[in-house]
């Protein structure tokens, strides 16, 4: 059902509001709900495309969403699942398509590593619980790295080829699981992650404004990236993911194609994958089947049991540059059990009117998106301010999110 005119005037201020002031508030902000027929409840964008831009922030800019690439590569991982060319538990199948997970040793709290005890399966790496970290939100993997480091924006392998910090399906750590992941479907299927996300998600969706190596018309229309100052002001910074602006389109083989953080896209294309959640695999507009309802379902079922306070343990601001610390990633009235699909998380409720079973996550620069399936509504808020979890963006969130269930 649409939203009435009070309701939708309400938002559009809401977001407005938010970028009030470009220079301490959100420079940009681009917001789309849908429901399950795919339809935009609403869709509004606000402030400017950057701190230091004359030019209105637009629907059609296009933002690195970063980790909200995660449920996208999700979806093409178990779409071979269903083919049964991918098993979720066959840990000789994932080592034989990345043989790299074979040497990797698990990183101690003294500093030392040893072997693994037991085999990396498809199913850790989708649940985060195969005990790879990002050395952003982990200090012993940062501190490890010294004095090189790891960075996991580079675009290159070896960034990725990271000891565990602890051993496989021992807990949950957030890290670059889904880009081994999307390794594995590389092997599998003899086609870039990039290439095979086009061919099997985005072109059967009709989206043209969604990739892993923008096209000039997208580039021409990204938002700029930011830095939060101690003192509240933003300033402009570079893309974090830099080398797909940059490489020519003869270079693109050598970039790697990472699954945990690789696409850029428009709110209104990444949509339109939540709807066809929403709609149980199958898309509500081009009526394009992607995945099984039964393989829907298993995506938004709790894989963690065993772990129902993971968003409670904590993650540090081991780089201050690119994440505030999060003492709890989703907090839910009572502290209830939480639970993770495969690559997302499931909140068990909030204080929004979201369902419990409602899917979601986030992209590093203040990008979230939520998916209701109970309730047929999801959306996608989007900025482009560093450091993560930052305070405004995660209000102005919620305050639409709280709104558009109201409005429901």
């Amino acid at each position: 059902m649409p939203l009435s005119p009070e309701s939708t005037k309400k938002l559009q201020q809401t977001v407005e509001a938010a970028c009030a002031n470009p220079t301490n508030d959100i420079p940009g902000l681009s917001v789309v709900v849908v429901d399950k027929d795919g339809k935009e409840l609403f869709a509004h964008a606000a402030g400017k495309r950057g701190v230091s831009s004359s030019e209105p922030m637009g629907l059609g800019n296009v933002f690195w969403i970063a980790s909200c690439t995660k449920m996208v590569a999700g979806i093409a991982c178990m779409q071979l699942v269903e083919q049964g060319k991918l098993h979720l538990d066959d840990g000789d199948e994932l080592e034989r398509l990345c043989p790299e997970l074979k040497s990797i040793k698990v990183l101690q709290k003294d500093g030392t590593l040893v072997e693994k005890n037991k085999k990396i399966t498809l199913r850790m790496l989708l649940t985060h619980t195969a005990g790879f970290g990002y050395t952003f939100f982990n200090d012993r993997l940062r501190d490890f790295s010294a004095p090189i480091g790891f960075d996991e924006f580079s675009g290159h392998i070896k960034d990725m080829m990271q000891p565990l910090v602890h051993q496989p399906g021992a807990g949950w750590e957030y890290g670059v699981n889904i880009d081994f992941a999307g390794l594995a479907l590389q092997r599998a299927t003899g086609m870039s992650l990039n290439d095979y996300m086009h061919k099997n998600i985005f072109q059967p969706l009709g989206l043209k404004n969604i990739s892993m190596f923008p096209t000039e018309s997208m580039k021409q229309k990204l938002a700029h990236m930011h830095q939060r100052k101690a003192d509240g002001s933003l300033i402009p910074r570079d893309h974090l993911l830099r080398k797909p602006l940059v490489v020519e389109a003869s270079e693109a083989s050598d970039v790697f194609n990472s699954g945990g953080a690789g696409c850029f896209s428009t709110p209104s294309d990444y949509c339109q994958i939540i709807a066809t959640l929403l709609n149980d695999g199958t898309s509500p507009t081009t009526g394009a089947r992607i995945l099984s309802k039964a393989t829907v379902d298993e995506m938004f079922t709790n894989q963690i049991p065993e772990f129902p306070d993971f968003a409670r343990q904590g993650i540090p601001d081991a780089k201050p540059d690119l994440t505030n610390p999060i003492p709890q990633i989703y907090p839910v009235p009572g502290d209830p059990p939480q639970g993770w699909g495969l690559t997302f998380m499931l909140s068990n409720g909030g204080i929004t009117g979201r369902s419990k079973s409602t899917g979601f996550w986030a992209g590093l620069p203040n990008c979230w998106w939520w998916c209701d399936r109970e309730k047929g509504v999801g959306g996608l808020v989007c900025s482009q301010i560093l450091p993560f979890a930052d305070a405004k963006v995660l209000g102005a969130w919620f305050d639409i999110e709280a709104q558009i269930y109201k409005a429901l």
